[in-house]
Protein backbone atom coordinates (compact mmCIF):
# COMPACT_ATOMS: atom_id res chain seq x y z
CA UNK A 1 0.00 0.00 0.00
CA UNK A 2 1.16 3.84 -1.15
CA UNK A 3 0.89 6.09 1.47
CA UNK A 4 2.39 9.58 2.28
CA UNK A 5 4.41 8.26 5.38
CA UNK A 6 7.64 6.38 5.39
CA UNK A 7 7.90 3.04 7.15
CA UNK A 8 9.80 4.49 10.02
CA UNK A 9 7.46 6.81 10.86
CA UNK A 10 4.63 4.24 10.80
CA UNK A 11 6.47 2.44 13.38
CA UNK A 12 6.46 5.01 15.41
CA UNK A 13 3.07 6.15 15.67
CA UNK A 14 2.34 2.50 15.95
CA UNK A 15 4.59 2.28 19.29
CA UNK A 16 2.82 6.13 20.51
CA UNK A 17 -0.23 4.72 20.07
CA UNK A 18 0.01 0.96 21.55
CA UNK A 19 2.14 2.35 24.16
CA UNK A 20 0.99 5.42 25.17
CA UNK A 21 -2.28 5.74 23.73
CA UNK A 22 -1.99 8.58 21.91
CA UNK A 23 -5.17 9.61 19.80
CA UNK A 24 -3.34 11.94 17.66
CA UNK A 25 -1.30 8.88 16.48
CA UNK A 26 -4.03 7.24 16.05
CA UNK A 27 -5.78 9.67 13.46
CA UNK A 28 -2.78 9.93 11.75
CA UNK A 29 -2.80 6.01 11.31
CA UNK A 30 -6.31 6.01 10.14
CA UNK A 31 -5.08 8.76 7.37
CA UNK A 32 -2.42 7.30 6.54
CA UNK A 33 -4.31 3.43 5.80
CA UNK A 34 -7.06 5.08 4.03
CA UNK A 35 -6.00 4.56 0.55
CA UNK A 36 -7.04 1.01 1.60
CA UNK A 37 -10.94 1.82 2.63
CA UNK A 38 -11.25 3.07 -1.17
CA UNK A 39 -9.19 0.13 -2.95
CA UNK A 40 -11.39 -2.28 -0.76
CA UNK A 41 -14.64 -0.47 -1.47
CA UNK A 42 -13.43 -0.21 -5.38
CA UNK A 43 -13.32 -3.85 -5.57
CA UNK A 44 -16.55 -4.86 -3.69
CA UNK A 45 -18.59 -1.98 -5.94
CA UNK A 46 -17.73 -3.83 -8.92
CA UNK A 47 -20.56 -6.82 -8.11
CA UNK A 48 -22.96 -4.63 -6.69
CA UNK A 49 -26.32 -2.55 -8.28
CA UNK A 50 -25.53 0.64 -9.73
CA UNK A 51 -27.33 2.61 -7.15
CA UNK A 52 -25.16 1.35 -4.22
CA UNK A 53 -22.51 4.94 -3.88
CA UNK A 54 -18.97 3.81 -3.43
CA UNK A 55 -18.83 6.63 -1.12
CA UNK A 56 -21.43 4.85 1.32
CA UNK A 57 -19.17 1.90 0.68
CA UNK A 58 -16.07 3.59 2.06
CA UNK A 59 -17.59 5.04 4.83
CA UNK A 60 -18.72 1.76 5.98
CA UNK A 61 -15.01 0.62 5.18
CA UNK A 62 -13.49 3.20 7.45
CA UNK A 63 -15.30 2.17 10.56
CA UNK A 64 -13.38 -1.30 9.73
CA UNK A 65 -10.25 0.10 9.33
CA UNK A 66 -10.63 1.95 12.54
CA UNK A 67 -11.31 -1.41 14.14
CA UNK A 68 -8.26 -2.87 12.17
CA UNK A 69 -6.72 -0.57 14.09
CA UNK A 70 -7.38 -0.85 17.11
CA UNK A 71 -6.83 -4.42 17.43
CA UNK A 72 -3.69 -4.97 15.33
CA UNK A 73 -0.55 -6.17 17.48
CA UNK A 74 2.59 -4.98 15.39
CA UNK A 75 4.48 -7.55 17.01
CA UNK A 76 3.21 -10.14 15.06
CA UNK A 77 4.73 -11.40 12.10
CA UNK A 78 1.83 -10.16 9.91
CA UNK A 79 1.87 -7.02 7.41
CA UNK A 80 -0.93 -4.56 9.04
CA UNK A 81 -2.55 -4.52 5.10
CA UNK A 82 -3.15 -8.16 4.99
CA UNK A 83 -4.83 -7.89 8.67
CA UNK A 84 -6.88 -5.15 7.66
CA UNK A 85 -8.43 -5.58 4.35
CA UNK A 86 -10.57 -8.51 5.77
CA UNK A 87 -11.77 -6.08 8.33
CA UNK A 88 -12.05 -3.48 6.20
CA UNK A 89 -14.39 -5.73 3.62
CA UNK A 90 -16.25 -7.51 6.65
CA UNK A 91 -17.45 -4.48 7.81
CA UNK A 92 -18.99 -3.07 4.39
CA UNK A 93 -20.51 -6.23 3.62
CA UNK A 94 -21.87 -6.77 7.35
CA UNK A 95 -23.48 -3.13 6.84
CA UNK A 96 -24.56 -4.22 3.27
CA UNK A 97 -26.58 -7.08 4.57
CA UNK A 98 -27.70 -4.95 7.44
CA UNK A 99 -29.25 -2.83 5.21
CA UNK A 100 -31.62 -6.09 3.52
CA UNK A 101 -30.92 -4.92 -0.17
CA UNK A 102 -31.04 -8.29 -1.54
CA UNK A 103 -34.17 -9.50 -2.44
CA UNK A 104 -35.25 -12.88 -1.13
CA UNK A 105 -36.48 -14.08 -3.84
CA UNK A 106 -33.00 -13.54 -4.91
CA UNK A 107 -31.16 -15.11 -2.24
CA UNK A 108 -34.21 -18.42 -2.86
CA UNK A 109 -33.62 -18.77 -6.20
CA UNK A 110 -29.37 -18.64 -5.83
CA UNK A 111 -29.97 -21.25 -3.16
CA UNK A 112 -32.26 -23.10 -5.63
CA UNK A 113 -30.05 -23.23 -7.94
CA UNK A 114 -27.05 -24.47 -6.16
CA UNK A 115 -28.72 -27.57 -4.93
CA UNK A 116 -29.82 -28.35 -8.72
CA UNK A 117 -26.49 -27.70 -9.49
CA UNK A 118 -25.77 -30.19 -6.73
CA UNK A 119 -28.09 -32.87 -7.62
CA UNK A 120 -27.44 -32.71 -11.09
CA UNK A 121 -23.77 -32.65 -10.67
CA UNK A 122 -24.04 -35.84 -8.87
CA UNK A 123 -26.74 -37.34 -11.59
CA UNK A 124 -24.14 -36.40 -14.42
CA UNK A 125 -20.92 -36.85 -13.18
CA UNK A 126 -19.86 -33.95 -14.85
CA UNK A 127 -20.82 -30.16 -14.68
CA UNK A 128 -24.80 -29.93 -16.30
CA UNK A 129 -25.52 -27.55 -19.11
CA UNK A 130 -27.74 -24.27 -18.90
CA UNK A 131 -29.57 -26.38 -20.76
CA UNK A 132 -29.93 -29.54 -18.31
CA UNK A 133 -30.72 -26.69 -15.12
CA UNK A 134 -33.14 -24.60 -16.67
CA UNK A 135 -34.70 -28.36 -17.98
CA UNK A 136 -34.49 -29.05 -13.76
CA UNK A 137 -35.24 -25.64 -12.28
CA UNK A 138 -38.31 -25.53 -14.57
CA UNK A 139 -37.88 -22.45 -16.57
CA UNK A 140 -36.70 -21.49 -19.79
CA UNK A 141 -32.77 -20.87 -20.70
CA UNK A 142 -33.65 -16.87 -20.95
CA UNK A 143 -35.60 -17.11 -17.50
CA UNK A 144 -32.23 -19.05 -16.26
CA UNK A 145 -30.28 -16.58 -17.39
CA UNK A 146 -31.95 -13.72 -16.27
CA UNK A 147 -31.62 -15.56 -12.74
CA UNK A 148 -27.97 -15.60 -12.82
CA UNK A 149 -27.92 -11.99 -13.74
CA UNK A 150 -30.16 -11.17 -10.78
CA UNK A 151 -27.48 -12.82 -8.60
CA UNK A 152 -24.54 -11.56 -10.08
CA UNK A 153 -26.11 -8.25 -9.25
CA UNK A 154 -27.17 -8.94 -5.23
CA UNK A 155 -23.51 -11.00 -4.83
CA UNK A 156 -21.36 -9.16 -2.42
CA UNK A 157 -18.68 -11.89 -1.88
CA UNK A 158 -17.86 -15.05 -3.91
CA UNK A 159 -14.84 -17.18 -3.55
CA UNK A 160 -13.08 -15.07 -1.26
CA UNK A 161 -16.16 -16.06 1.53
CA UNK A 162 -14.80 -19.44 1.38
CA UNK A 163 -11.32 -18.45 2.92
CA UNK A 164 -13.18 -16.75 6.07
CA UNK A 165 -14.08 -18.20 9.81
CA UNK A 166 -15.39 -16.31 12.74
CA UNK A 167 -12.91 -15.56 16.04
CA UNK A 168 -15.02 -15.48 19.39
CA UNK A 169 -15.53 -11.66 18.96
CA UNK A 170 -17.58 -12.40 15.89
CA UNK A 171 -15.28 -10.75 13.28
CA UNK A 172 -14.85 -11.96 9.95
CA UNK A 173 -10.98 -12.98 9.89
CA UNK A 174 -8.65 -14.79 7.09
CA UNK A 175 -6.95 -18.00 8.05
CA UNK A 176 -3.64 -16.18 7.96
CA UNK A 177 -5.36 -13.88 10.72
CA UNK A 178 -5.88 -16.85 13.27
CA UNK A 179 -1.78 -17.75 12.69
CA UNK A 180 -0.53 -16.72 16.49
CA UNK A 181 3.35 -18.01 16.15
CA UNK A 182 4.57 -18.98 12.41
CA UNK A 183 7.01 -21.19 14.12
CA UNK A 184 4.37 -23.37 16.30
CA UNK A 185 1.96 -24.34 13.47
CA UNK A 186 -0.86 -26.41 15.18
CA UNK A 187 -0.47 -29.59 12.75
CA UNK A 188 -4.44 -30.34 12.91
CA UNK A 189 -5.17 -26.40 11.22
CA UNK A 190 -2.64 -27.18 9.03
CA UNK A 191 -4.23 -30.53 8.09
CA UNK A 192 -7.65 -28.35 7.57
CA UNK A 193 -6.27 -25.58 5.35
CA UNK A 194 -4.56 -28.62 2.94
CA UNK A 195 -8.33 -29.90 2.78
CA UNK A 196 -9.59 -27.05 2.09
CA UNK A 197 -6.87 -26.42 -0.50
CA UNK A 198 -7.43 -29.26 -1.91
CA UNK A 199 -11.07 -29.55 -2.02
CA UNK A 200 -11.18 -25.93 -4.00
CA UNK A 201 -8.60 -27.02 -6.19
CA UNK A 202 -10.89 -30.16 -7.06
CA UNK A 203 -13.68 -28.05 -7.57
CA UNK A 204 -12.32 -25.51 -9.67
CA UNK A 205 -10.81 -28.25 -12.09
CA UNK A 206 -14.05 -29.59 -12.26
CA UNK A 207 -15.83 -26.34 -13.94
CA UNK A 208 -16.17 -26.33 -17.60
CA UNK A 209 -13.66 -24.46 -19.18
CA UNK A 210 -14.91 -21.20 -19.74
CA UNK A 211 -16.14 -20.83 -16.38
CA UNK A 212 -13.07 -22.13 -15.37
CA UNK A 213 -10.82 -19.50 -17.37
CA UNK A 214 -13.13 -16.82 -15.69
CA UNK A 215 -12.09 -17.55 -12.22
CA UNK A 216 -8.30 -17.55 -12.96
CA UNK A 217 -8.31 -14.59 -14.48
CA UNK A 218 -10.91 -12.75 -12.23
CA UNK A 219 -9.10 -14.15 -9.01
CA UNK A 220 -5.67 -14.73 -10.04
CA UNK A 221 -4.85 -12.12 -12.44
CA UNK A 222 -7.30 -9.83 -11.37
CA UNK A 223 -9.14 -8.64 -13.81
CA UNK A 224 -12.10 -6.80 -14.04
CA UNK A 225 -15.47 -8.95 -15.32
CA UNK A 226 -15.17 -6.09 -18.63
CA UNK A 227 -11.48 -6.80 -18.98
CA UNK A 228 -12.11 -10.49 -19.45
CA UNK A 229 -15.13 -10.18 -21.66
CA UNK A 230 -12.32 -8.51 -23.98
CA UNK A 231 -10.45 -11.85 -23.68
CA UNK A 232 -13.30 -14.07 -24.60
CA UNK A 233 -14.72 -11.94 -27.45
CA UNK A 234 -18.11 -11.42 -24.82
CA UNK A 235 -19.92 -8.92 -23.19
CA UNK A 236 -19.37 -7.95 -19.75
CA UNK A 237 -22.48 -9.20 -18.57
CA UNK A 238 -22.00 -12.78 -19.81
CA UNK A 239 -18.95 -12.80 -18.19
CA UNK A 240 -20.81 -12.44 -14.85
CA UNK A 241 -23.21 -15.23 -15.92
CA UNK A 242 -20.50 -17.29 -16.05
CA UNK A 243 -18.59 -16.19 -12.93
CA UNK A 244 -22.00 -16.75 -11.16
CA UNK A 245 -22.61 -20.07 -12.39
CA UNK A 246 -18.92 -21.01 -11.51
CA UNK A 247 -19.25 -19.24 -7.93
CA UNK A 248 -22.86 -21.11 -6.95
CA UNK A 249 -20.93 -25.00 -8.26
CA UNK A 250 -17.88 -24.53 -6.13
CA UNK A 251 -20.29 -23.53 -3.27
CA UNK A 252 -22.66 -26.39 -4.01
CA UNK A 253 -20.12 -28.83 -4.21
CA UNK A 254 -17.88 -27.62 -1.28
CA UNK A 255 -21.11 -27.92 0.81
CA UNK A 256 -21.79 -31.32 -0.41
CA UNK A 257 -18.11 -32.58 0.55
CA UNK A 258 -18.90 -30.77 4.22
CA UNK A 259 -22.03 -32.76 4.32
CA UNK A 260 -20.58 -36.15 3.45
CA UNK A 261 -17.71 -35.60 6.10
CA UNK A 262 -20.21 -34.53 8.30
CA UNK A 263 -22.26 -37.82 7.86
Amino acid sequence: METNLKAIELKDLWSRYRNDGDQQARERLVLAYSPLVKYVAGRVSSGLPAHVEEADLISYGLLGLISAIERFDPDREIRFETFAVTRIKGSIIDELRSLDWVPRSVRAKAREIEQVNAKLENKLQRAPTDAEMAAALGVSQDEFQESLVKIANSSVVALDELWTVSDSSGDQVSLLDTIADPDAADPVRELDISDMKDSLADAIARLPEREKLVIALYYYENLTLREIGEVLGVTESRVSQLHTKAVLRLKSKLQGDTLAAVE
